[in-house]
């Protein structure tokens, strides 16, 4: 049997070699256009609308939406200091705005319609093609070999993975906070939308996807509700970004103690409760493996709280309210590749690694390197998410991969399946490194980055916004 460490770095070379040799068209003139009514080819592949799967949708649809406004708006407005509590919070509510626009116009269409392996076409280019069978289920991948028949209509699909799309990208701003111009982060944003969440989560989300489907002899890799495309990704653009803009005016010797952690504590309650939709949501269906993905969520953010609870005790003497709403974020970020994978028992390791580590990334690794990862986006999402990814690999439970040809389901978890992982991980951070990377330095050029040193000692809530708490 081949060692892990000889096989990895060969795949995992060959897997992203497609990425590094070509830029992948808009449109690939010979796949079938994305998810529209069932073509012909696809007459066997059946969808029936669900009222219950359906309810469920739209309440989940709600729970994630609520994550970014109030919960993440909330969560990182209150580790700020006080000059910049509304401009941390306006952050959040317009990247909910521009995202929003941004996958009606083009984002869905390139993230979900067939296309090639690498992005999808733009059959859906606002929204076309909508109100043609607004009231049927939806195939997802219609025509293809991946095509999966849900329960639901298309416009709900649509809303709730709009949702992922609007919270991944405001995970960045808490990386930059209190430095970077509202003009550069809404340009940002939207680029980012378009040139790297868009590819990734259909890389490993829709049905014609390379990570999805597996490349040279690997599994698809595993992501159930988005430990790569939506962590990963928003993580390792979130270290890109605290580098090329910088360290805040003072760090390391002005205070920038949080002004008001019961923001923050309200904010990370509210993500947790809105995770549920997350990751519960994402089983697309009210059935048993939505059912135990809210357990393993539950089971895991507990635990992560805990661990970092009294990591933080034991290193620092004293448990601190911030660190354990932190701890439970970890853990909600851990669990989610994983929460339609695994069992109880499995999440509870998920959760205690995620807390113990996170709290080690987001206070020795970010001292040791040195960068201002403000809210620690990196620290908690980049590595959070590579802990839930990679340990998805090893719990999966395979039965809960079962289909009408694999009526007992895939024994995912294993060498493989970690290896599949493995690849995963690297092609996430590689092209959303590299991509953020080019686009922030595009945006300096046409807007410039940075606030003055000035306006950032005075506050990005007067200079940006005219406004100020009382």
């Amino acid at each position: 049997m081949r060692r892990l460490t000889e096989t990895l770095p060969v795949r995992a070379g060959l897997a992203l070699l497609p990425l590094l040799l070509a830029v992948p068209a808009l449109a690939d003139d010979q796949a079938t256009p994305g998810a529209a009514a069932v073509p012909a080819a696809a007459a066997a592949v059946a969808a029936k609308l669900d009222s219950g799967d359906t309810a469920w949708m739209l309440t989940s649809t709600a729970l994630v939406l609520m994550m970014t406004i109030p919960g993440l708006a909330l969560f990182y407005a209150g580790m700020v200091r006080k000059k910049n509590i509304l401009a941390t919070i306006m952050q959040s509510f317009t990247i909910c705005c521009l995202v929003t626009v941004t996958w009606m116009v083009a984002g869905y269409s390139l993230a979900f319609t067939n296309g090639n392996p690498y992005i999808g076409d733009l059959s859906r280019f606002f929204l076309a093609g909508f109100g043609a069978n607004w009231d049927k289920a939806f195939v997802l991948g219609a025509g293809a070999d991946g095509a999966t028949p849900l329960t639901v209509p298309e416009s709900v699909y649509m809303m709730f993975q709009m949702t992922f799309a609007i919270i991944t990208p405001a995970l960045i701003a808490g990386a930059f906070a209190d430095r970077m111009k509202f003009s550069a982060m809404c340009l940002f944003m939207v680029l980012w939308s378009l040139f790297v969440y868009s590819p990734i989560a259909h890389w490993v989300w829709s049905a014609t996807g390379w990570l999805g489907a597996g490349v040279f002899g690997l599994p698809g890799a595993a992501d159930f509700a988005g430990g790569t495309v939506v962590h990963i990704n928003a993580g390792i653009a979130g270290l890109v970004a605290c580098l090329v803009l910088g360290k805040r005016v003072g760090y390391g010797s002005e205070n920038m103690a949080p002004y008001n952690v019961a923001y923050a504590v309200i904010g990370a309650s509210l993500l947790w409760v809105g995770w549920f939709g997350f990751n519960a949501g994402s089983a697309v269906a009210a059935n048993g493996r939505a059912g135990m993905a809210m357990t393993v969520t539950q089971i895991a953010t507990a635990a992560a709280a805990l661990a970092w609870m009294f990591a933080e005790w034991g290193s620092k003497g004293k448990p601190s309210v911030l660190g354990a709403a932190s701890g439970a974020v970890a853990g909600l970020v851990a669990i989610t590749p994983a929460s339609g994978f695994v069992l109880p028992g499995p999440s509870l390791i998920i959760g205690l690694a995620a807390g113990a580590i996170c709290f080690w990334s987001a206070t020795s690794l970010k001292h040791l390197f040195g960068y201002d990862d403000s809210l620690d986006t990196f620290g908690v999402h980049g590595v959070g998410g590579i802990i839930g990814a990679l340990l998805t690999g090893v719990f999966a439970f395979g039965p809960f991969t079962a289909t009408k040809d694999a009526p007992q389901g895939v024994n995912i978890g294993g060498i493989t399946q970690f290896e599949a992982q493995v690849v995963a991980v690297l092609a996430t951070l590689i092209w959303s490194g590299l991509i953020s990377f080019v686009l922030f330095k595009v945006v300096d050029v046409v807007v410039g980055l940075r606030v003055s040193e000035e306006e950032e000692r005075e506050g990005l809530d007067v200079v940006l916004h005219g406004e100020r708490l009382g």
